[in-house]
């Protein structure tokens, strides 16, 4: 342990940078006695504010609520890095392996969802500080150069634009003594997820969606024709309700182990200057990811700080749900650390906040979509770090499985077939922690241990 990361993170505030950076509205209105709708969405993150407005559209005439237990965005869509990829399937490599009879399909819905989410940004005049200018996958050791390779040879395949860096010709995007080859991708997208949900909240509510926030959803039971939902001051009664709760599932305790809560943390370094970045050979505002499993993320704010994320992705035993377990100081130490380590030129760079948030991951690192209740209730969940943009395509399958619709987007097998179900304690926390030393040892080896190939052969992973 470093005394200069120690020092760096002092004064870091334990709390997420874009929560803290954006004003949290005051102006609220809880659910109270029994309302009457044709929509209930739960749960006011990404994928509930997009099920409720991609609902009005479609519906102009209907009573549409949403619930939700806190704030819109105070759990995952207020904490994470604002990667918009244009991926529904965890990326052109997860397609190809999980799915490969539907990847170009997969491939194709991602890029056109991208483009959706854009032109809904566009349309609705959401600022959410979307940056369409590209990501940078960086390589360490040379078994994740042929990776990359491997990545730009995919690429190619299905027309993909990508450049390929070697050497110091990588200096020009990234001048780090970390890494050796790089992948660029132009067409990948940044935001800031916090103003995309209070963005998203504002033209929700400008066309007549009821939001009520600080009301928990405590029981859901069909009643009669309709879906009785129970909260904490009332009672609401739906023709149909979209669960958009993310890994809190206990309103459907049959998808509890579809999913595991696996916590991911970040750091944002204090604004930095033009010459700080230029001395790094970061100039541009793409985002950054390194190749290991045991990956960092890191991106620009508005001010130039760095967001810095990734490498530990935490289980708890029992799928513990505690915010407290998103304070770890041992992780915030070893990602100042690394930091340090991979970008020497920058000296003390100090830290303004740390924290962590849960990811829902699922077994096969893809989101998934279902229904209940006769085709009442329909739910999505299992986005495994990958929902800033996928959550929009989610909420669209949402919408078409409550119509009785069969689409495009129904008829896949990656959202429509459910995840093999985790094993109960203590087998999990176990399987989990071999799994996870196995994907340690292939970043130190290069090489695949036996359960690892086990889990390919049975389309089962485990990635953040």
């Amino acid at each position: 342990m470093s005394q200069n990361a120690l020092l760096s993170l002092k004064n870091a505030i334990p709390h997420s940078y874009w929560l803290d950076a954006e004003e949290t509205t005051a102006d609220f209105s809880r659910q109270v006695g029994e309302i009457r709708c044709n929509l209930a969405v739960v749960g006011g993150g990404f994928t509930g504010l997009w099920t409720a407005l991609l609902a009005r559209q479609r519906y102009p005439d209907r009573r549409i609520v949403l619930l939700e237990g806190k704030h819109c965005g105070n759990a995952a869509s207020g904490r994470n890095g604002g990667f918009c990829a244009p991926s529904i399937s965890h990326g052109v490599s997860n397609a190809l392996k999980r799915w490969p009879k539907e990847a170009e399909t997969l491939i194709r819905l991602g890029r056109n969802n991208l483009d959706e989410l854009h032109q809904d940004l566009q349309r609705f005049g959401i600022n959410a500080e979307f940056e369409r200018q590209g990501k940078l996958n960086v390589a360490t050791t040379s078994w994740q150069v042929d990776g990359l390779r491997s990545l730009q040879a995919k690429y190619q395949r299905f027309g993909i634009e990508c450049r390929f860096f070697e050497g110091v010709d990588l200096n020009d995007y990234l001048n780090s003594p970390a890494y050796t080859a790089g992948l660029f991708e132009p067409n990948y997208a940044l935001l800031n997820p916090a103003s995309l949900v209070r963005e998203l909240r504002r033209v929700c509510l400008e066309q007549d969606v009821e939001i009520y926030e600080h009301t928990p959803v405590n029981g859901l039971v069909e009643d009669g024709d309709s879906i009785k939902l129970e909260t904490a001051y009332g009672v609401v009664q739906a023709d149909h309700v979209a669960l958009c709760t993310n890994i809190f599932t206990s309103l459907l305790p049959t998808l509890t182990s579809r999913v595991i809560p696996i916590y991911d943390f970040a750091l944002t370094t204090e604004p930095l200057s033009v010459e700080q970045l230029r001395s790094i050979g970061w100039e541009g505002r793409y985002g950054i990811a390194d190749s290991g499993n045991q990956f960092h993320y890191w991106r620009k704010t508005r001010d130039n700080r760095i967001l810095w994320g990734g490498y530990d992705a935490v289980y708890p035993f029992a799928s513990k749900l505690d915010e407290s377990l998103t304070q770890r100081p041992e992780t915030f130490v070893r990602l100042a650390e690394q930091f340090h380590q991979t970008f020497p030129q920058l000296g003390r760079v100090s830290f303004s906040h740390a924290w962590g948030g849960i990811i829902d991951s699922s077994a096969r690192t893809t989101m998934f979509t279902g229904a209940a209740s006769e085709g009442r209730i329909a739910y999505a969940l299992g986005f495994t770090g990958q929902g800033v943009s996928a959550s929009r395509f989610a909420a669209n399958t949402m919408l078409d499985i409550l119509a009785g619709e069969q689409t495009e987007r129904t008829a896949l097998k990656m959202l429509s077939r459910a995840p093999v179900l985790f094993p109960p304690e203590p087998l999990r926390y176990c399987a989990v922690g071999l799994a996870q030393r196995g994907l340690e040892e292939e970043d130190r080896t290069g090489k695949r241990n036996l359960l690892l190939r086990t889990m390919d052969a049975f389309g089962v992973g485990f990635d953040s």
